[in-house]
């Protein structure tokens, strides 16, 4: 598992990332992505998920979180961004600080 590096989404999106040395995986459907990242935990220390099929597996993502690995990081897809990416960082950042250091407002739980 030695610094294996994935991504998960739409064949166009995907392609570019295998120049860099990182394995393509494509995903039809909300099912074969979630069999999917469930495969590939297994074996890679890094997932790329492009952010529309993130947001539509959320849910098995965050299965992940409390894991040293897969470290599992959406990207915009070819087509743009949804906002999924930032808004699960965000979240992230405002449990683990307390503080909502993106936008610079306090997080709800901390006033």
């Amino acid at each position: 598992m030695k610094g294996k590096m994935a991504i998960i989404g739409d064949g166009d999106s995907v392609l570019a990332f295998t120049a860099g040395g990182v394995e393509a995986f494509t995903a039809d459907s909300t099912e074969s992505a979630k069999e999917l990242l469930k495969k590939l935990a297994k074996d890679y220390k890094i997932i790329f998920i492009t952010d529309v099929i993130a947001k539509e597996i959320d849910e098995q993502i965050r299965k992940y979180v409390s894991s040293p690995y897969p470290i599992i990081i959406s990207l915009p897809s070819k087509n743009g961004s949804n906002g999924y990416g930032m808004e699960s960082l965000k979240l992230s950042m405002d449990k683990a600080l307390g503080v909502d250091i993106l936008f610079n407002n306090e997080n709800e739980e901390g006033k």
